[in-house]
């Protein structure tokens, strides 16, 4: 479970869309669904993702932020020596919901069909 506490704790304040984006992008990559939102490549990549807020908004004891994500991914293939196929990295985009709760801070990711 993620847990956005820097952001809870910026919540109302002018720095929380900053405070929100820049914990996000320290997130594990792994723990967002950017795998299920790959639309043309077949496999997330290492590289360091960006995040760009959306909205923000209150609903029933969460602050609920949509973020697009920009990140990149590669179509696998064999890796042979003599795989003539070169590594071509694709930007990839998704945008995806936080839901952090206002008491414990964890929060919940889903990936929002665009």
């Amino acid at each position: 479970m993620n847990r956005l506490p820097k952001s809870l704790h910026a919540w109302n304040t002018p720095a929380f869309r900053d405070v929100l984006k820049r914990e996000i992008e320290q997130l594990d990559a792994a723990t967002l669904p950017l795998q299920q939102g790959l639309s043309s490549s077949s496999h997330v990549t290492d590289r360091p993702f960006q995040a760009m807020i959306i909205s923000v908004g209150e609903d029933a004891g969460l602050i609920r932020a949509k973020a697009g994500i920009f990140y990149t991914g590669v179509i696998a293939g064999c890796s042979c020596a003599d795989d003539p196929t070169p590594i071509d990295e694709q930007t990839e985009y998704c945008v995806v919901q936080f839901d952090i709760d206002r008491t414990t801070a964890e929060t919940t990711v889903t990936l929002l069909a665009e």
